[in-house]
């Protein structure tokens, strides 16, 4: 029955414009999910395919990388046509399809939006490169040389060397944060801004429910152009490449987070708004000042609903000291903003090899991301308990890890092909040979070894997912952490009258819990073996307690 259709049009259930609050998300990386056409590249036909196992975890949401024409230098993030499907992919009807079965499944869906650059093949940079006047001349950032030829500043790209490349076209140089085949956008030109926008609104017309904008603090650069200060060695805490990447040796003070950025988000903010329940997530990278800028971005209803954190992206082992300091930094900072956590990514090391975990603590990790306040997101195969694959230098696609190996062997190991199938060498991925190798160690954790199995990794996300969903103080509640020390993370989640007590064992030992003042029963529902006894609580290794305080709401005030 199509509730929508029985109802009188004055009755039809307006949409939620607040579901994206306390969200669970997964992101999916295209090239590695599921290959249809038999190329060994992953496809918006695959995703579709695949889109039940997505559903069946419970999320409510799918985030994916970009598909846009792109030469793929960069694996989509170097775009040369916005308002198009890159034909490694499908086609604008494959999107379009997508979009439909993902919503028949109640799926929403948030599209991967590079803004901050472009490739150097799209057809703007080609008329911009051909002169200093002619019509787009200035929508990228172009300067003089120095008068010895230098570079005009000291910027570094994130890829390694200058940010700047010279072009005899031009006889200047101009701007790459990234690679130098993804020159930026000169934001600071407002016909950029209009045709970004206009980007935006043909997405959204399409059918998409929002964005996960890349790059989001890249948009402006400092038009004076001045050099960035020196980084004091201690404060090096960058989340990629710390130890080879001289990016890293910088404070970044004139290349990004600028304030003009603030005017240009509440341009967008202010389309999505004409929409009936869209959102967006912004990208935030940096690495001293990022928890700051999220709170800037998303404070108030006018700019980003929510910003991407990458406090625990870093290979800072989450030790209870550390949790408990990102969530006290978290918790004074943001105010009335919001976050968007996440352990994994398609750009650092899966968090299972990145901390070293067993599979005990794997999932209580899990439980942890999945308790606290904030949005969540998911990263494919996280929920199979993948590790970090190893790829041979000889099988290496990635330009950051082929620049930096063998210190740095780049971002192709959190990438591979996810496994469906354990008898098939590929995984089920593709019939032919896959874009990058399927790690042999995966295939014992394929979705068909745990499909059905309530004691698999992939039965605990699900069931840790729809605990999740069951509580709301889990997701738009406040938190106040109770402890973050010895071991153990505690914190209480309220809202709207009901209180939860959420309680994690980091460590290989038992560790005493004592509950906060009141009237606690310990909820069963919890896929954790932790049982609560007179009132006391011992938490075995790597296991959590959750428990309910439930308070009069009549009298609540």
């Amino acid at each position: 029955m199509n509730l929508m259709q029985d109802l009188p049009q004055d009755q039809t259930i307006a949409p939620d414009r607040d579901w994206w609050r306390g969200a669970v998300i997964y992101q999916i990386y295209p090239r590695s999910f599921q290959d249809s056409n038999h190329d060994g590249v992953g496809d918006l036909a695959g995703i579709i395919h695949r889109l039940p196992h997505v559903a069946e975890l419970g999320v409510d949401a799918i985030w994916i990388s970009p598909f846009f024409r792109s030469p793929m230098l960069d694996f989509g993030y170097d775009v040369s046509d916005y308002r198009d499907v890159d034909p490694m992919f499908g086609t604008l009807g494959d999107f379009d399809a997508l979009i439909h079965r993902a919503h028949e499944l109640g799926l929403k869906v948030l599209i991967d939006l590079v803004l901050s650059h472009t490739s150097s093949h799209h057809p703007w940079f080609h008329e911009s490169q051909s002169s200093r006047d002619n019509p787009k001349a200035d929508w990228y950032v172009w300067a003089d040389a120095k008068p010895d030829g230098s570079p005009p500043n000291n910027w570094l790209s994130i890829f390694g060397g200058s940010a700047w490349e010279w072009s005899g076209d031009r006889m200047q140089y101009y701007l790459h944060n990234f690679l130098k085949e993804q020159p930026d956008l000169n934001l600071h030109n407002p016909q950029v801004q209009e045709e970004l926008l206009s980007i935006a609104r043909f997405w959204l017309d399409r059918g998409v429910d929002g964005f996960r904008l890349d790059t989001i603090n890249f948009y402006f650069h400092d038009q004076k152009l001045r050099d960035n200060p020196a980084l004091d060695p201690a404060r090096r805490n960058a989340t990629i490449a710390p130890e080879v990447n001289p990016y890293n040796w910088q404070e970044h003070l004139y290349d990004k987070n600028q304030p003009e950025n603030l005017d240009f988000l509440r341009r967008v903010r202010a389309l999505l708004d004409e929409y009936p329940a869209a959102t967006m997530v912004g990208e935030v990278g940096d690495a001293q000042y990022g928890m700051q800028i999220q709170a800037e971005y998303t404070s108030g209803d006018d700019k980003v609903h929510m910003c991407y954190s990458f406090e625990f992206l870093a290979s800072i082992p989450p030790t209870a000291e550390r949790v408990g300091e990102v969530i006290t930094d978290y918790e004074a900072t943001i105010g009335d903003g919001w976050a968007c956590w996440a352990f994994s990514n398609h750009d650092v090391v899966r968090h299972a090899s990145r901390w070293n975990l067993g599979e005990d603590a794997r999932r209580l990790y899990a439980a942890l991301l999945m308790s606290l306040r904030g949005s969540i997101c998911l990263y494919q195969g996280e929920e199979l308990g993948l590790t970090e694959a190893y790829v041979s230098y000889e099988d290496l696609q990635d330009p950051y890890g082929i620049r930096f190996w063998p210190k740095f062997k780049g971002r192709d190991g959190c990438r591979t092909p996810i496994p469906w199938i354990s008898d098939n060498q590929n995984g089920g991925f593709s019939d032919a040979q896959p874009w990058l190798p399927v790690a042999v160690e995966h295939l014992q954790r394929a979705v068909s070894e745990q499909q059905g199995r309530d004691d698999s990794t992939l039965g605990f996300y699900r069931a840790m997912v729809g605990f999740r969903h069951s509580y709301p103080p889990l997701i738009k509640g406040g938190m106040e952490l109770i402890r973050a020390a010895d071991g153990v993370v505690a914190f209480v989640r309220d809202h709207d009258g009901q209180r939860l007590f959420c309680a994690f064992n980091l460590t290989n030992a038992g560790q005493p819990v004592t509950l906060p003042e009141g009237d606690w029963r310990q909820d069963l529902g919890a896929p954790f073996t932790t049982v609560m006894r007179d009132g006391e609580v011992t938490l075995p290794p790597y296991q959590a307690f959750f428990g309910v305080a439930e308070t009069d709401r009549a009298g609540a005030g």
